[in-house]
């Protein structure tokens, strides 16, 4: 087992549970920079969950520490996060979030035999190429994300033009090229096809190529707020053409980018878990303390259930009696039912369309 010490430098790594704790666990995800609001979401699933878990005797009779890793959504920064980790010999970490975060990390996760559950990470590839049977996730994949997104596209708006952007992230590209080619399976020819870079305020070149072409809905491959600004400047060119994109619009932070702006934002994303009876002890214990249970909040906290309860069944945090269990068994979670197939995906409902409205999102039947 190769364990990779590395400098602190560039790795926020924090323990956030308190005394007489016997199990060191991970939560790990973009705590700053400007994806920092899934962190936020991460990091209050995570201590919940830690929280309710040791309040019910914690995982074996021991009780749970959690250290909270921040990757910044970056690839070098995930894989110190994740060696840091392993350093301080973490059973379990619950993430990353960004895809190409994950994917890095996953690597070093099964040299070290640390279990890894993904609430977020979507690319197909993190469990298709996964380099360990100990890599599994609790979201959904892009593959199936693409083929709703695309099939709503073909049957709400037939004779749009349809442009697909991305921002060359593994997320971003992989969920817009997933949804492109699935709506050109279909016999359809997207109008334009471009890629942006994240993390610019400028793209009033690419709306204005958009805009020339006619472009009558605009599906970005990418996160909330690049997507939030992109729409901001749309509509500032009197460019009112509808706005699709995926699960990483599920941020209040995209509202407060777009104000009535984003009106009529069109995403996909797993059932609402907040609309859950299982979740309700949850959401209400979260509304209460003021926390919010948006996006992936809930799916770190199934995670980390997952995980528990594997640990309980197997009677040990023993990497390889751990992933036994999560391979056999059938979990009740805050999310639903769930179990784990042979790649380490989750059984569970697929995607749904959602909108923007009022300043929050709900599904689409819902929010019409």
């Amino acid at each position: 087992m190769k364990n990779l010490l590395l400098t602190t430098t560039a790795v926020g790594l924090m323990a956030v549970t308190a005394a007489q704790a016997d199990i060191d666990i991970g939560v790990a995800g973009p705590m700053t920079g400007q994806y920092a609001s899934f962190g936020e979401q991460f990091r209050i699933g995570a201590e919940q969950a830690v929280a309710d878990i040791n309040a019910a005797g914690g995982v074996n009779g021991e009780m749970l520490k959690l250290s909270v890793g921040d990757d910044a959504c970056d690839p070098k920064q995930a894989v110190a996060v994740a060696n840091q980790f392993a350093a301080q010999g973490v059973s379990f970490v619950a993430g990353h979030f960004c895809s190409g975060s994950s994917i890095p990390a996953s690597q070093v996760y099964a040299d070290e035999l640390i279990v890894q559950i993904s609430p977020g990470s979507t690319n197909p590839d993190f469990t298709d190429k996964r380099p360990g049977d100990g890599v599994f996730r609790v979201c959904g994949r892009d593959d199936q994300q693409g083929e709703v997104a695309s099939q709503y596209i073909i049957e709400n708006f037939p004779d749009a033009k349809v442009a697909f952007i991305n921002d060359k992230t593994a997320y971003g590209k992989g969920l817009a090229d997933q949804t492109q080619a699935n709506y050109e399976a279909a016999g359809k020819s997207p109008a334009i096809v471009e890629a942006y870079s994240a993390g610019e305020k400028d793209y009033t070149a690419l709306v204005t190529k958009m805009k020339e072409a006619g472009v009558d809905l605009v599906y970005v491959g990418g996160y909330h707020t690049e997507a939030g600004l992109i729409l901001r400047q749309m509509r500032s060119q009197g460019m009112e053409a509808v706005l699709m994109s995926g699960d990483a619009l599920v941020a209040q932070e995209y509202w407060a980018i777009t104000g009535d702006a984003g009106a009529g934002t069109l995403m996909t994303f797993s059932p609402d878990p907040r609309k859950s009876e299982a979740a309700s002890s949850v959401v209400d214990t979260l509304s209460a303390a003021g926390k919010t249970a948006e996006g992936y909040v809930l799916y770190t906290y199934a995670a980390i259930q997952a995980w528990a309860d594997a640990a309980n069944a197997a009677g040990s945090t023993d990497y390889d009696a751990v992933v036994g269990a999560l391979n056999e068994n059938t979990f009740q979670t805050v999310i639903g039912e769930l179990n784990f197939d042979d790649k380490g995906d989750v059984t569970l409902p697929g995607y749904v369309v959602y909108e923007w409205k009022d300043g929050d999102y709900d599904y689409v039947d819902a929010a019409n």
